[in-house]
């Protein structure tokens, strides 16, 4: 049976166990042992403690300590959260429907307060469970002794889904405990690693991208169609190689272990080459998608949804207007910036496009600036369309959380994330961490391609042992099933997952 919350379609999540409701909540619940403590190598996945306060746009600095904070005497922002954490006294949830649990939310940070933990999630006791929306029928009650029932799995579009999972397996503690011993193993690994292995691969593609650009530029001067168009694909992918695998790699830290050179390539491949600000990308990336991902009004890449248009539109035209779309967005931002900050976004951005428009005047030998312009943002556009698909194929469609009841790290990552199957050319223009290897990249986030793709098969491999799911899927198969389902998909709110039984 698949998670409830993810649609039924032929993934393949390939899971054990893991997934067979109705069971023993009761016994479950007391299998679940204390909580044991194991602290995280913060080399690995960094973006952790950021589940709790969001922290301001301008204080987001590249390559800080896993606390969040650049030095002991800032303090940390557990110790904080913690200690408001003690002090805050909140009800239990009522029913939780996707609309009443983002009012929720929104009333949270209104009030100033922090976004509930982990540990919130279960303030109600071993005996409480969460309770359906009418929208979903009863999939779970308030008493722990009332079975669950199994008619009422398909869920309609904006209901709430109860996925009942095995208790752990003998000789684990818990989700803590989990993490921590796959940490160990990729860290071990990593550890054994070479510089190119853990950089310099990496490095050396986004270096051939750049050497492409000149035959790029050199084809568009040709009369012959075939070769303006190899020079429009060449270029495109070299730019698609730049924009999207450089500067995601360079906002994660995963180029180099230089402080100052993560933050060197960061603005130089998300403001120059991207036109857009870095501090707002790596902000919206790392602070928000991969610290919350798939909660509810954080995380659920709701910011691509435009239930407006109509899904021809938005899977195979909409896209296209993307290199448009993105420096018009980056002016939005100047206005949250200090001066300094703009003028220099504004700058940065200015360059890489006048850059780019002066090599297709001067080596291309286009006439007008128009024609340049329009060549320029044609070139940009080559591989728009898989990149909007890759953002929303991996993420929606899969469970969703509540804010306040978000479950450990290990369980979010394995139920909320898809990898797509190898593709050549998506591999090397946007990097295995964006294709391949997605769930490996939210569990490790600081690890290159390269490197995500090294310990994919210890990270499956332990993910089924431990009875998870690691869900796969082919890129036309999750096509058709967006198109089939856009509706339901793009349009309406998502269905919460809520895991009962080993949280």
């Amino acid at each position: 049976m698949q998670p409830a919350g993810v649609a039924s379609h032929p993934v393949h999540h390939r899971t054990g166990a893991g997934f067979d409701p109705p069971c023993d909540l009761e016994g479950v619940l007391r299998a679940v042992p204390a909580k044991i403590n194991v602290t995280p190598d913060p080399r690995l996945y960094p973006e952790e403690e950021m589940r709790a306060p969001v922290i301001p746009r301008d204080e987001v600095l590249l390559g800080q300590s896993s606390d969040g904070c650049s030095s002991p005497k800032e303090g940390c922002f557990r110790e904080e959260s913690d200690r408001r954490r003690a002090q805050e006294v909140s009800p239990s949830p009522g029913p939780s429907s996707p609309e009443q649990v983002l009012l929720r939310w929104r009333n949270r940070q209104q009030r100033g307060l922090r976004p509930a933990s982990e540990e919130d999630a279960s303030r109600g006791g071993p005996g409480t469970t969460m309770r359906a929306s009418p929208t979903s029928g009863h999939l779970a009650s308030e008493n722990e002794d009332e079975k669950i029932d199994e008619s009422a799995a398909p869920l309609l579009a904006g209901g709430t889904a109860v996925l009942c999972l095995r208790s752990p397996p003998e000789g684990s503690s818990g989700e803590e405990p989990l993490m921590g011993e796959l940490s160990a193993m990729v860290q071990a690994l990593v550890k054994n690693s070479s510089w190119w292995e853990r950089h310099g691969f990496d490095c050396a593609l986004i270096a051939m991208a750049f050497l492409f650009l000149p035959a790029g530029f050199i084809c568009l001067r040709s009369d012959s169609v075939l070769l303006f168009l190899c020079g429009i694909i060449i270029l495109g992918a070299a730019h698609s190689t730049l924009t999207v695998k450089g500067s995601h790699l360079a906002s994660h830290g995963a180029l180099t272990e230089s402080k100052l050179w993560r933050t060197c390539w960061a603005t130089f491949f998300i403001e120059v080459c991207s036109a857009f600000p870095m501090q707002v990308g790596a902000y919206n990336h790392v602070k928000l998608h991969h610290a919350h991902t798939n909660v509810i009004g954080m995380g659920d890449s709701s910011i691509w949804k435009i239930p407006t248009l109509n899904k021809l539109v938005y899977m195979f035209l909409a896209p296209l207007a993307l290199p448009i779309i993105t420096p018009l967005a980056a002016l939005g931002f100047l206005k949250e910036m200090t001066l300094h900050r703009a003028l220099r976004t504004v700058g940065l951005i200015s360059l890489g496009l006048f850059g780019h428009c002066s090599l297709l005047l001067v080596v291309s030998g286009f006439q007008t600036v128009g024609s340049a312009l329009l060549c320029m943002f044609l070139t940009r556009a080559v591989l728009a369309v898989p990149f909007i698909h890759v953002n929303i194929f991996q993420h929606i469609g899969l469970a969703m959380f509540a804010p306040e009841e978000r479950p450990k790290r290990i369980l979010q990552m394995s139920h909320g994330v898809l990898n797509l199957q190898r593709n050549l050319l998506l591999d090397w223009t946007f990097g295995h961490s964006l294709i391949s290897c997605h769930v490996e990249h939210h569990l490790f986030p600081h690890l290159s391609d390269n490197m995500c793709l090294k310990i994919k098969p210890i990270v499956s491999k332990y993910l089924l042992d431990k009875k998870l799911p690691y869900n796969e899927d082919t890129y036309l198969s999750r096509l058709q099933l967006f198109l089939d389902r856009y509706e339901e998909l793009m349009v309406h709110m998502p269905p919460i997952t809520h895991l009962v039984g080993i949280q």
